[in-house]
Formats: structure tokens, sequence, C-alpha cells
């Protein structure tokens, strides 16, 4: 009996989470939770709230799906090929060479090598072990607002402290100095430019990037450049590599296969270290340590790689195109719609309209109800960061025009009973 009775109290005690996990959120993924109960009670969803281009009329390059499949069904225990071995910790060596030789003469940093670059599983997966690596508890990372969720949800697991810088809508989203110099404090232990930017689109010029690094310089930070979206611009746009502009400032750039080459699933990704002055051994060395105790990045994917960044990129063309008409007409729709207003994106494939809203109603509570009248998912613009009394909402213009244009025509006549609703009228 006291067996028994023992076991039965054990058994009802609730396993307590970490405490560090309070504070991760990731807006893209929450909300497509509450679309996902929708959907399974028989709801039609139109989702425009994730970057999955292979979710749309976008493909895949078949020569670089080719080529994985041809190498695993080449691989065996009696070949010199086996793909279901361990690779290196740091990433196959013709994957870094590949990444080494396009950081060098596509996108200008000088003297990076194949000892300079680690695969990882996803951009985001090299983001997490730089943060891991850097930060102590109570230190903190510039990150800009808006900006990619992922920075915001990882810091604190590591027991860092958010410290977000404003993007300047009024200049189409470039990045304000005179805040970064507000925030920057003893505890900064480095600054993350996204360029392009994810939710807003923006291009960053020469001149924000040579402040970047002048401020970075003053106050001895890393600079972290996530380029994820590097190629994908629009109106012939010109992409400048912030490492590449620095000459005694240390970077480290983010870059994968997933949006250029349109397989987010794949999960490729890399980072380039730049330093110039060499002071980032010992920091290099800890990512080192986080590197080889997950023993590898995924491994067949990586063959990719060289055909990818050495090829000649024809996919890049029609992607482009696609991507500049469905911009066009997110751009004039949105516009379009009393009460939004929408700076026009440069590059990627989102857009960040602001949205005028009744006192005391959140941009979550607009996109949920949206969301429960209309199906039209989109996520919320306090889940990216923005200025405080602004609400905005992020769209992915990924889908074929006449998806893009229902989902407009929908947004606005929603907004419209939004506003009766609360017997609210816009400026």
């Amino acid at each position: 009996m006291a067996k028994s009775h023992k076991r039965e109290n054990y058994m009802n005690q609730k396993i307590i989470p970490a405490r560090r996990t309070e504070k991760v959120t990731y807006a893209i993924r929450d909300i497509a939770v509450k679309a996902k109960q929708l959907e399974d009670q028989g709801k039609k969803i139109i989702y425009l709230n994730i970057g999955d281009p292979p979710v749309y009329d976008f493909e895949t390059p078949f020569e670089l799906r080719q080529i994985v499949s041809e190498k695993i069904l080449q691989s065996s225990a009696n070949s010199q090929l086996n793909v279901s071995v361990y690779g290196d910790s740091m990433g196959l060596i013709e994957a870094r060479e590949a990444v080494a030789r396009y950081a060098t003469e596509k996108k200008g940093i000088k003297g990076v090598t194949a000892n300079d670059v680690f695969m990882a599983n996803g951009a985001s997966e090299a983001i997490t072990l730089a943060i891991a690596a850097l930060i102590n508890p109570g230190d903190n990372i510039m990150t800009p607002s808006p900006g990619y969720p992922l920075y915001s949800g990882q810091i604190p697991v590591y027991h860092g402290n958010l410290n977000p810088y404003l993007l300047n809508e009024s200049t189409g989203w470039q990045i304000d100095f005179d805040e970064l110099e507000k925030r920057v404090n003893k505890r900064t232990k480095a600054i993350v430019v996204i360029n392009p930017n994810n939710p807003t689109g923006a291009n960053y010029n020469r001149e924000s990037l040579l402040n970047v690094i002048n401020f970075a310089r003053r106050h001895n930070l890393v600079i972290f450049a996530d380029e994820i979206y590097d190629k994908l611009l629009l109106d012939g746009q010109i992409h400048t590599s912030i490492a590449s502009l620095a000459d005694d400032v240390p970077v480290v750039t983010f870059g994968g296969l997933s949006k250029n080459y349109i397989m987010p699933g794949w999960r490729v990704g890399w980072a380039i270290f730049s330093d110039p002055t060499a002071v980032m051994a010992d920091y290099r060395e800890a990512i080192n340590k986080l590197l080889r105790a997950r023993l590898c990045a995924v491994h067949p994917q990586q063959y990719m790689v060289a055909p990818a960044l050495n090829g000649n990129d024809s996919h890049l063309p029609q992607v482009i195109q696609k991507l500049t008409i469905r911009r066009d007409i997110t751009d004039k729709m949105l516009n379009e719609i009393p009460g939004i207003s929408c700076v026009k994106p440069e590059a990627a494939f989102y857009a960040f309209p602001r949205i005028q809203l009744p006192p005391g109603v959140t941009d979550e509570q607009f996109v949920l109800e949206l969301l429960n009248d209309t199906g039209v998912l989109v996520v919320y613009g306090s889940g990216f960061g923005q200025q405080r009394g602004t609400n905005h909402f992020r769209v992915v213009f990924l889908p074929d025009e006449n998806i893009l244009r229902h989902s407009y025509t929908l947004i606005g006549e929603f907004t419209a009973k939004f506003y009766r609703k609360y017997n609210f009228k816009p400026e």
C-alpha cells in the first residue's frame, strides 16, 4: 500500500520546464497554431505567414536535387563516398572551400579560407551557435526592430538581454544611428545587421553599412551580418556585404542555400569569419567546441553547395520576375486600403505594412480577428518589433497573383468592417 501511494504521488507531479524557455517566442510559427486549429475545423486558410517558396510555384533547381540523389545512391560502405558517416564537425571541406570562394570572389570579403567557414543546419543554427558562444548572463546583443524573431527568441535562452534598435520607417527602414548610440552599453557584445531585412524587405545602402562599421569600431562590437536573402534583389538593387567594407572590425556573416536556391527544408547554411585584426581567436575556438559537440551538420546536402555557388544561377531571373510582379501587386493593393500604408520592399519576399488601429486594440488582436473572419493568415508586427505607438503586420508575397489579389481584397474588406465595429475612422 505504501509503495502504491508513493508511486501515485510521483506520477501526479508535473515536470517543470526550465525558466529560460519562458521568453522564447516565435511569432511566425506561434500564430500558425491557431490557424491549424481553424483548418482542422474545416476553415480554408490562406497562409501568408511564412517564407517557404516551394509551398508555392517556386522549385528547387533540378540539378541540385539530382546531385544529392546521386551522392546518396553512390554511397556505400565499400566506396570512398559514404554519405551516411559523420562529416567533419566544421562541414565538408569542398563545401567550405566553395563558400570561401564565394565570399572572396562574389561578396568581396578579403582573405577568406575554408578554415574561416563552418557549415550548419541552416543559417538559423549558425546564428544560434554564434550567440551561444559569445554572451554571458547579463550581456546583450543589439538587434534590429523590426527584425527576424530568431534573435529575440534565442538570446534569452543563454541568459542574455534583448537590446533592440529601431529602423526608420520614414527612410525606407534604414538604420537610425541616433537610436544606436542611445541603446549601446557596457554589456553590449555584438550588433546584428539583417540585410536584406526580414520582415521589411529593405536593402541597406553602402553609407548605412559604413556607419555600422564605425559604430562597431567605437564600441568594440562584433558584427553579426545576416545575409540569407543576398541574391533576392528587386528593381536592380545591388547587395553589399558589410564584411567587404570592414577592414579592422570583426564580422560573422551568415548565409545559406535556403532562400536563394528555394530549399528551406534542406537546411544548408554557413557562417563566415572575417577577422582582420585577429581578435576573434578565442571566440572562434569556443564555437569550434560547440561544433565538435554537435558532431556534424547535415551531410549529403552539403554536396550541393559547390555546384550551387559555382553555378550560373539560371533559376534566379524567373524567381526575381515573379517576386517583382507580386511585390508590385502587394505594394499597390495594400496602399489602397484606408488605414494601411506600406513601404515598398526592395528585396526578399516580405512586406511590413503599417495599420492604424483603434485605441486599446493590438496588432495581434487585429491579426487574430482577420484570421477568424477571412482565413487569411499574416503575422502581427509586434512579433518582429516595432516603434512604440505603431502597429504593423508582415505579409509574404510568394503566392501567385490571383491568390494575392484575393487575399488583399479580403484584408481590405475586413479592415473596413473592423473599423466600423470599433467606430474608428483612420486618418
